[in-house]
């Protein structure tokens, strides 16, 4: 990795950085909104249970799921508006293997999301070659489980 950022502006800093990408943690959490917090929870402790996620954490107006790498967050907008869907936004779970993201994908529909796009299966691309599931949740959040086949 290190050999193909060698032009890279920034210098050694840069090429440093980039090869230990591994340790940055980009995000601190996500947070998307719904109008029923007790279905996205519902919704929620279904999907990412199967990605052995524990159930949510529940404070007043918000629900949260806390993991080693970082925070997934639902709440009711705290402005009084309705909670919208992003146009063209995904939010990606990361999976371990073709079959959680098939459970995944399972306990998302049979939980009130419905399945989009292809079926679940692998994709071919720049990435190289990907499984991946695509629902919808509730409030109609795009939602894609990933995983890498390496």
């Amino acid at each position: 990795m290190t050999q193909s950022l060698a032009h890279v502006p920034g210098g050694e800093k840069t090429r440093r950085a980039a090869s230990q990408w591994k340790e940055i943690r980009l995000f601190s959490h996500i947070m998307i909104g719904t109008n029923d917090l007790d279905r996205a929870k519902s919704f929620y402790d279904a999907l990412l249970g199967t990605l052995d996620v524990p159930p949510a954490m529940v404070d007043g107006h918000r629900i949260f799921y806390m993991t080693p790498t970082g925070v997934f967050s639902v709440s009711k907008p705290i402005n009084g508006e309705p909670a919208s869907a992003p146009n063209g936004g995904t939010i990606g779970f990361a999976c371990k293997s073709p079959d959680q993201a098939d459970a995944w994908h399972a306990a998302g529909v049979a939980a009130g999301g419905v399945s989009i796009e292809d079926p679940p299966g692998v994709r071919e691309g720049g990435m190289g070659n990907l499984y991946l599931a695509y629902l919808r949740d509730p409030d109609g959040n795009k939602l894609c489980a990933l995983h890498r086949i390496g």
